[in-house]
Parts: structure tokens; sequence; C-alpha cells
């Protein structure tokens, strides 16, 4: 039998070294456990904390909202249900600030500790100063601007402080679609032209009051100073349904200040190189409980004459200017509108002659070209204290110009007092506005304009117009997408008899990033030659009206299309127009017949108007604009 031993012998050393090397080995793992026991702490401290949640609006979600952690490289971008994750931020205090195009910036105070996991949910409020600003121009009415079916664009403050000028009128360069002109390289009259249509087609209004036309607005518009301004509010198209006469190519409504919301004290100082200074200086005070009245000053200073182009004619007419202005805002009851308002304005230029001094005014010796204004304007709203929302306006004003082109002397004087009485009314779908209105005009001058041979003599005959009128607005609701208005307003004019403007305007809002807008209507304007064309005064020719001539009448058409559209980093605003103005008895200058002539008639057929308008705006959310 085979047998195999393992003889082992037995040693009490080892036995004893191999319990030793258990011991080391179970101290070892003991030792591990006590170091990740007092690291644990560590471990969950150094845990990054997050912030999660959803931008909202009105209830609805915001699509590429920018959340992000202020100073920090930390931030996140809405989705399509507008949630967004903020990962791996340390702990510490931060704003959370939330910006979407169209929406006000958020700014939320947070403190986090480390491995927090937050929700923060957001709602954004409209930017009133977007499409969704209340407007007032387009309808006569307060209304949401991207609910308008007319399209009215907006100019606030900020535009203004952003292009500094010292008057409305340099102001609106800026703006598409619009082109102050100056008429006059030495005494620097201008008007403003939209979409292509000549100045006098353009109407401008002080808070809703058609208080600068004819003689003011070769002038006038310059003495307005952008300190007053409030925001501007341009209807590019028909407009004459509503605000009768003029507003034949658009309208520019300058809305003041309101005293309860202007800052206590404002002062505004700028100059240029060629040292046109001028100074704006603004006060609110409070009246007990019951008002609130603000006060401006405005000085433009300009006595650097200077010839560049070496023709020893100034190339920018000296200019001194002041301009007062206060307006008065009543505390009422069931915060129905009352206030007062009223400027006055003075200002003297010259240009011409580099040696001209004022001995030389009205001479033959040197040619220059004076002229001193004087301007006063007082202008009312009142809400009637009823049930109805009936609202008065009214408005007076007189201009005084004193004049030498050369040796021609202009002296003309206007006045023109405005009511207007409306009633605001909503019946179901019908959003209904009625008005009456009435107009007196006062115009005299020294000109063939106002002077007319009788039994031998020439004898002055001032203008004096009454236009009594009444109209109607109907803002129909056909469905959610869909707005139509219809508007017809009636004159009388006591010299030139009935007058109709009927309009229409259509609104298709086809989705949030996408409108159209059609508008149609009518004008009737009354021509004032020596107001309107300035070279019937600064030439040597000798002006020659053939006819008595008939006012113009036109049809507008205005088609609109407005897109937006969001980016991640952005907004891109696209708004197109394509427009056409049809004249009949259209008045133009004749300098072609004779040379030594301007002759003046109605036009034997018609004239037309057309063109496209193209505005394009990015926004983005890094501040560029």
């Amino acid at each position: 039998m085979l047998g195999v031993s393992n003889n082992r012998s037995f040693d009490p050393e080892m036995i004893l070294e191999s319990k030793a090397m258990n011991v080391i080995s179970q101290g070892k793992r003991f030792l591990i456990l006590l170091l990740l026991c007092f690291a644990l702490p560590f471990i969950s401290v150094a845990q990054k904390a997050s912030i999660r949640g959803q931008v909202t609006a009105d209830g609805q979600s915001i699509e590429l909202a920018t959340v992000y952690l202020k100073g920090t490289a930390f931030g996140a971008t809405s989705d399509t249900s507008g949630k967004y994750v903020i990962q791996n931020i340390s702990a510490g205090k931060y704003k959370v600030e939330v910006t979407s195009i169209g929406y006000l910036k958020t700014v939320r105070d947070i403190t986090i500790k480390e491995g927090e996991r937050i929700t923060l949910n957001i709602a954004l409020t409209r930017d009133e100063q977007s499409m969704s600003e209340v407007v007032v121009t387009g309808t006569l009415k307060e209304v949401i601007r991207s609910e308008s079916p007319v399209p009215v664009e907006v100019y606030t403050t900020a535009f203004l402080k952003k292009n500094p000028a010292p008057n409305i009128f340099e102001a609106l360069a800026n703006v598409n679609g619009v082109r102050p002109q100056l008429n006059c390289n030495v005494c620097n009259t201008g008007d403003i032209h939209i979409n292509g249509l000549e100045g006098p087609y353009t109407m401008v209004l002080i808070d809703g009051m058609p208080i600068v036309s004819a003689l003011s607005t070769v002038y006038g518009l310059m003495g307005i100073p952008s300190s007053l301004i409030e925001r501007i509010e341009i209807v590019k198209g028909p407009a004459s349904s509503l605000y009768g006469s003029e507003a034949v190519g658009g309208l520019i409504n300058i809305i003041t200040k309101r005293p309860q919301y202007a800052p206590l004290i404002s002062f505004d100082a700028m100059t240029t190189s060629w040292l046109e200074s001028n100074i704006d200086l603004g006060i609110k005070l409070s009246v007990g409980k019951k008002a609130d009245v603000l006060t401006g000053v405005n000085l433009f200073h300009y006595n650097n004459i200077i010839d560049n182009n070496n023709d020893n004619f100034t190339d920018v007419p000296v200019q001194k200017r002041i301009s007062v202005f206060q307006k008065w805002n009543f505390n009422r009851r069931d915060n129905r509108l009352f206030s007062l308002a009223a400027r006055y304005m003075y200002e003297d230029r010259w240009g011409g002659d580099m040696h001209w001094t004022k001995e030389f005014r009205g001479g033959d010796s040197l040619y220059g070209e004076s002229i001193y204004t004087n301007r006063i304007e007082l202008i009312g709203q009142y809400q009637l204290p009823v049930r109805e929302k009936i609202m008065l306006s009214f408005s007076l004003n007189q201009h005084l110009q004193d004049s030498y082109y050369g040796i021609t002397p202009y002296n003309a004087s206007q006045r023109i007092a405005f009511s207007q009485l409306t009633w605001d009314k909503q019946l179901g779908n019908h959003d209904l506005l009625f008005g009456a209105a009435g107009r007196y005009t006062f115009y005299d001058d020294n000109t063939s304009a106002t002077s007319f041979m009788e039994s031998g003599l020439m004898k002055n005959y001032p203008s004096r117009i009454w236009l009594p009128g009444l109209f109607v607005q109907d803002e129909i609701a056909l469905a959610k997408k869909h707005k139509l208005l219809l508007g017809y307003r009636y004159d009388y004019n006591s010299y030139h008899g009935h007058i109709h403007t009927p309009r229409v305007a259509y609104k298709w809002s086809i989705n949030e990033e996408n409108i159209i807008r059609l508008n149609a209507g009518t004008g009737f304007r009354v021509v004032n030659l020596f107001t309107e064309d300035h070279a019937a005064l600064t030439g040597a020719r000798e002006v020659v009206v053939l006819n008595e001539l008939k006012p113009e009448h036109s049809w507008n058409t205005n088609l609109n299309f407005l897109k937006k559209i969001y980016m991640e980093k952005g907004f891109i605003g696209i708004d197109a127009s394509i427009f056409y103005t049809h004249f009949d008895n259209k008045i133009l200058p004749d300098y072609d017949t004779d040379a030594n002539k301007i002759i003046y008639d109605n036009l034997d057929g018609y004239a037309e108007s057309k063109g496209i308008s193209l505005n394009l705006d990015y926004t983005s959310t890094f501040g560029l604009k």
C-alpha cells in the first residue's frame, strides 16, 4: 500500500507571526474606515449646487429666455416649455438675472448652499416700451400698440437721449421713413417728409392738438425742445378721417411729459464743435394734494459765424431761442383727466452775407434774411364728470413772424382755436368712437395772399376759415386674429364747402410673430403758398397764381407687414410697408415757362407718390441694439 506522508513540525513562532499579520491588516482596514468617516463630510461639502425652474409670462411659457448669475459665467437658456437648469454652482449669494426680448428684465437675490438643489420659477412682465405699450395716435383712444389696426411707431425719451438733438426737428432725422428737410440754406427753414411726401402733407400734433400747421411749420418745429417730450408717436399713411385736413401723408404726435411722473429736477446741456449750445432745465412741484406742475426752460444759442465753403455767406444761420413751458395736472375723483399746458417761444435768427448786421435789415446794401418769431400755445384736456368716457380737448395758439428776406418783408400773423369732444363707447365686439370738432384759423400777411384789388385800390382781407366737423369710428373684433376699423369724417370748410373723408383699416394677426395691416383713406388739404413754398419769398421771381386754387384731394393706401424673429441670443424685427398716394388738383410751382416768374395752378390731371419702406431692428441679449 502506497502512502504519502506530510510531516510538518509545529512552530509557535510562526503562529504568533501569522496572528500579528492579521491584526495589522485589520488595523489598516479600521484606519481606512476611520479616515473615510472623517472625509465624508468634506466630500459632501465639495458637491456643487444647481438651480432649475420655469420662465413664464401671463401664464405662458417663455422660450429662449436668458437666465444667468450676474457677475459669473453660469447661465442657461429656457427651452420650448420655458424650463432651464444651471448646474455646478458654488455656495454663495447671487443675483439671478432673467432677460427676454419684449419683457422687462427681472432680478432675484438668492443664497445657495453647497449641494442644494433650488427650484426658482420666474414670471416676466411685458416691456411697456415694446410692442405692448399703450398708444393713442392711430385711433384717438388708448390701445395696446400690438393690438392697434393702425401701425404706430413709438419713440421714447430713451431714443431721444441716445440721439441727442436740441429740438424735435433734428431728433427725427434718425427715424426711417421720416426725413426732416432744410428748404433754405440761408435761413434754414425746413419741414418733415413722411414716405417721400412733402412737408405740408405731414400733420404735427402736440398732445393730440393740431396746433403746428401752416405758418408755424416753417420755423415752429425747431422751437420744440426734446426735454419736454415723453414720447413721439408716428403714423405713416392716411389719418384724415380722425384728424382732418393736412394728415395726408401721415402725422407726428408729440406727447409731453406728465408732471406727476417727471423728476423733481432735470438738467441737460449739450454743445457741438460749431459751438451750438443747448440747455434744458425742468422742475416739478406738487401744489398740495390737488395738482402737480412741471416747468421747463429751454435755451439755444448759436453765434458762431462760419463760412467753410468761402462763398461769403453763412453756412448756418445765427440763432438765439428761448422756450418756456408749464404743464399742470389736476388730481380728480376716479382718476379723471384734467391738464393744462402753456408754452411761449421767442427766436431771433439771421443768415446771409458774412458782414451783415442788424442795421442792414431790409436794406439792399448787404443781403441777409432776418426772422423774429413769437409764439404762444395753450393746450387743455378735461374728462367730463359722467359715467361715460367723454373727453373735451382744446387748444389756442398765436404765431407772429416779423421777417425780411433781403429787401422783401414778410410779416404774418396766425391764430388757431381748436376744440374737440370725443365719446368712447364699447358695445359687444364694437369699439366705437364719436367725435365733434371745430377749428377756426385766422391768417394775415403783407403778401398778395391776403390782398385783393377793389375799386382800383389794393385792400387787405385776412383769411378767416371756420372748419366744424363730425366723425365716427368703429373698431370691430371680427375674430381672435382679425380686426376691422371703419371711419368717416365730415367737415364743412367756410371757403370750400363740404369735405368727406372715409377710412378703412384691417389687421390680421397670423400669429404672435407675423402681423399684416392694411390702411386706406382719403385726404383733403388747402394750400397756403407763402408758408409752404419758401421760393415764393426768397427769390427775385414774380409770383403768379393763374386761377383760384382748389383744395388738393388724395387717395392713400398703406400695406404693412411686421415680423418678429426670436433667436437664442437676440431678436430681429422686420417692418415693411408699401405705400401709394393718388392726388387730384395737385398744386405744383412752374419754374420753366417764364424764367422771371413762379406760376402756380392746379395740375390738369393727377399725380402719384409711391414707394416702399423697410425697417430692420436687431436687439441682442448682451445689450447691442
